[in-house]
């Protein structure tokens, strides 16, 4: 069932088609196998780059989109309507190239952003530690200076695409306290790195999470993004955006589960009669159609704002929150419609329900974007 979108011109109309034939035609069909037997999509980033899907809203002089980020999210969620893993992995790619392009040198970008941009290079996001969460003041993960570089050691907890991406935008303590975090690009192949064994997880299956472990690994000096100390404020301005990209992702699944719901209502029947004419059931559809609709104006006002220059912290927050507890009771009511059947793998909505449930945890839990949305109050 497409989405009737409000989009802002021509361009961003054949943006959004361009992305529904790739995402129908690449993703779907191998879904549910590469979900199913834990498979990594070889490959398919690669396709996603050469289409400019990886880079849509950097700026054009880098070699990026140049597409606002209301566009943007339009594109993640159609993504994650099919493939939720995918999509996540794409907004952590735009989450890792953030820092770089907001604190980098410019003789930094020219060297590195043609590679993240281009779809060559996959990034991952790497602040969580194992004691280290929401609380990421907490973190131990070490950089001390040794002569032109820094000696990296500890390790880091809940990495996507960890052990698969090619550069890892790393958060490490330089110092003492909130002030005494710093942000690094590190190389993928960077001696002393090494990775866990991928989680085991209750959904995305098909994009490996991990932990990575720093043993006295040696970076470069001029790796360094922004300057010492100023890692916790550059995390977090990427983590504004990161919330919208985790918002568009759970509207993707909550519409994807939606749209299996109505079909198997229009087509299953009870007592001479199709379940969608039950009023009870038309009523729970409808509510969650309902639900849809409010989560996705919720990221696309928060993205609106963003692009316009003007404060979002607290709109993302809210986008975050609202999007994904959406998410998570539309894809429970979907497995609902469904009754039995629902609870079974031949369906794709026990996937979804599975899936919605980490939107609600990951890039800050809903109850830490309770506590952003209350001091924005006090």
């Amino acid at each position: 069932m497409p989405v009737d979108r409000l989009l802002p011109s021509d361009e961003s109309r054949e943006l959004i088609a361009l992305t529904c034939d790739i995402a129908d035609k690449v993703l779907d069909p191998i879904v549910d196998e590469h979900e199913r037997d834990e498979k990594y999509p070889e490959g398919v980033f690669a396709q996603l780059g050469q289409a400019g899907l990886l880079s849509l809203p950097q700026p054009e002089e880098w070699g990026g989109g140049g597409q606002t980020y209301e566009v943007y999210l339009q594109v993640l969620e159609e993504i994650a309507a099919r493939w939720a893993a995918v999509a996540v992995a794409v907004s952590v790619h735009s989450l890792s190239s953030h820092p770089l392009l907001a604190y980098g040198t410019d003789e930094q970008k020219q060297r590195w952003l043609p590679g993240m941009l281009s779809g060559s290079q996959i990034g991952a996001y790497s602040l969580s530690e194992p004691q280290a969460g929401s609380d990421a003041a907490a973190l131990r993960c070490s950089a001390t200076r040794s002569g032109d570089g820094y000696v990296l050691n500890g390790s880091k907890a809940w990495i996507t695409h960890g052990g698969k991406a090619d550069f890892y935008t790393l958060f490490a303590r330089t110092g003492e306290g909130s002030r005494g975090v710093s942000c690094f690009l590190v190389p993928g192949n960077l001696d002393g790195l090494t990775f866990g064994k991928p989680e085991e997880k209750m959904g995305l299956h098909a994009v490996p999470t991990t932990s990575a472990f720093y043993d006295n690994a040696l970076l470069n000096a001029d790796r360094l993004i922004g300057s010492e100390g100023q890692g916790l404020s550059i995390a977090f301005s990427a983590l504004d955006s990161g919330r919208l990209g985790i918002a568009a992702v759970a509207v993707g699944i909550a519409q994807a589960a939606l749209n299996e719901a109505v079909r198997y209502a229009n087509e299953r029947t009870t007592f001479g009669r199709k379940i969608i004419d039950h009023q009870g059931l038309g009523f729970l559809l409808a509510d969650m159609a309902a639900a849809v609709v409010s989560a996705r104006a919720t990221y696309l006002d928060a993205a609106r704002r963003r692009d316009a220059g003007l404060t979002y912290s607290t709109h993302a927050s809210v986008a975050k929150l609202i999007a994904t507890d959406a998410a998570m009771k539309v894809t429970t009511d979907a497995v609902q419609v469904f009754g039995g059947a629902g609870y079974t793998r031949d369906y794709r909505v026990e996937r979804f329900m599975r899936e919605a449930k980490i939107t609600q945890i990951f890039e800050g839990t809903n109850q830490i974007q309770r506590m952003v949305i209350a001091r924005a109050m006090g």
